[in-house]
């Protein structure tokens, strides 16, 4: 579950970077401020479901966090962008994915040593 939320967040952070520069760039020939503002939000939300998407390959759980930054980011500039209402909700599947993944990543990797740490024992009673 980590690879798929790392290429999905990275691939997700590259579309919402474009089309926010798209719309912070037109905004701004256009002479509407709110809207370049917004423009802003969604490119600094983009950043960050890049970067969430990076750290969910080795370390979900900050990958988790830094997804829940974007989703918070996003939402603040849904009044003048209604698009980043939509992202900022894949971006909380994805923080909730890559939480999911590390939970599990935990909880096998604690079975694992469990299982170790008996065998090892076994080994030293005979």
């Amino acid at each position: 579950m980590k690879t798929a939320t790392g290429i999905i967040a990275i691939m997700l952070g590259l579309l919402v970077l474009l089309q926010s520069c798209a719309i912070g760039a037109g905004s701004s020939l256009l002479g509407d401020q709110a809207t370049a503002d917004a423009g802003a939000f969604g490119i600094t939300a983009g950043f960050f479901l890049f970067v969430g998407g990076a750290f969910s390959f080795g370390l979900p759980m900050i990958g988790g966090m830094v997804l829940l930054v974007a989703a918070l980011v996003a939402f603040t500039g849904v009044d003048q962008f209604p698009d980043l209402q939509v992202w900022a909700v894949l971006a909380l599947v994805l923080a909730a994915m890559s939480l999911f993944a590390w939970r599990s990543d935990r909880k096998r990797r604690q079975a694992s040593s469990a299982a170790n740490i008996e065998a090892g024992q076994r080994e030293a009673g005979q």
